[in-house]
């Protein structure tokens, strides 16, 4: 009997010391923006929200950058775990010897345009020849926009580019430019109604450019085995299927967190930013990194295409 007793006495003990243990720590890791908080992020937003990632043993850090470019630079100097970027940085990226490689995509479609004003001199490619064209940045928006000239017949030369910086909505509507490139299809149209103008967007991939991602999921190459990354694409996975299933109820999250975007060009652009989530953000289209290097290439972009693995390569 008292032999029974005490078996049982010290599995009572036992039993308490497990339920009184503190809950093992969750794994942290830094997420670096590419910009500041919008709705292109809604899936790392409602992950962090419903808490998704601490349903994965996660704890995660979102940080939106002072400098946009700084970001894959400090994942690639181990500042970081993760940095959202874009695939046709990647591609600089390794031509400069920055160790990165993507893991994983958040938009898979590209959402930069060429935008004009509907009610301007601007309603076809064709009718950009003589004409004002706004950028940002010089490099990729040259090679998406000679690739769309040559599909109507048009040269480089037959358009002036202007820098007009990140005013790129601005310059359009100030009639400073005839169109701009660069614009982002889920934003630039409903600022520039929302200005009081209609504007008319064409798509790169619609004239010639390969199709790409948007926005990618990058990490250190050293990084790819790191388990926190698989349960990382996990959670912004379901996060990605709450929100095509529950778009209000996620909105609703989305602006509770961030309650200064409670307003009608994020609410627009996050209806127009759903349908682009990758919904499995964990797959790769070797193709596409394929097709879009030789891009990169054939605009003198980048000297060598490297095989997609060396892009994109898969989780061990």
């Amino acid at each position: 009997m008292f032999k029974n007793l005490a078996a049982r006495t010290g599995g009572l003990i036992v039993a308490l010391s497990l339920s009184l243990a503190p809950a093992a720590a969750a794994d942290k890791l830094t997420v670096l923006l590419d910009w500041y908080v919008n709705p292109d992020h809604a899936p790392l937003i409602i992950a962090q929200e419903k808490g998704l990632f601490k349903a994965h043993d996660l704890d995660v850090e979102l940080v939106a950058p002072a400098d946009p470019a700084a970001p894959p630079r400090l994942v690639a100097a181990g500042q970081a775990d993760v940095a959202v970027s874009y695939q046709p940085s990647l591609y600089l990226q390794v031509k400069e010897g920055l160790p990165l490689v993507r893991f994983g995509t958040l938009i898979s479609t590209p959402l930069t345009a060429l935008v004009a004003l509907k009610d301007g001199p601007v309603k076809s490619l064709a009718d950009l020849k003589g004409k004002t064209v706004g950028y940002s940045v010089a490099g990729l928006e040259d090679a998406l926009l000679g690739t769309m000239l040559a599909s109507a017949g048009l040269k480089p030369t037959d358009v002036t580019m202007i820098n007009v910086n990140f005013a790129l909505s601005p310059a359009l509507i100030a009639g400073k430019v005839d169109a701009v490139i660069g614009a982002y299809r889920n934003f630039e149209l409903t600022q520039i109604r929302l200005e009081g103008k209609e504007g008319v967007a064409f798509f790169p991939e619609e004239h010639g450019v390969p199709v790409f991602d948007e926005l990618i999921y990058v990490t250190h190459k050293d990084k790819l085995a790191d388990p926190r990354l698989k349960r990382f694409l996990a959670a912004v996975e379901e996060a990605t299927i709450y929100i095509l299933n529950h778009p209000e109820e996620a909105w609703g999250v989305f602006v509770k967190a961030n309650p200064k975007l409670d307003d009608e060009l994020n609410r627009t652009a996050w209806t127009d930013t759903l349908r682009r989530f990758a919904h499995a953000p964990a797959a790769r289209d070797e193709g596409r990194y394929v097709r879009f290097g030789e891009f990169m290439k054939s605009h003198g972009l980048i000297d060598t295409v490297e095989p997609a693995s060396v892009y994109t390569p898969a989780l061990p």
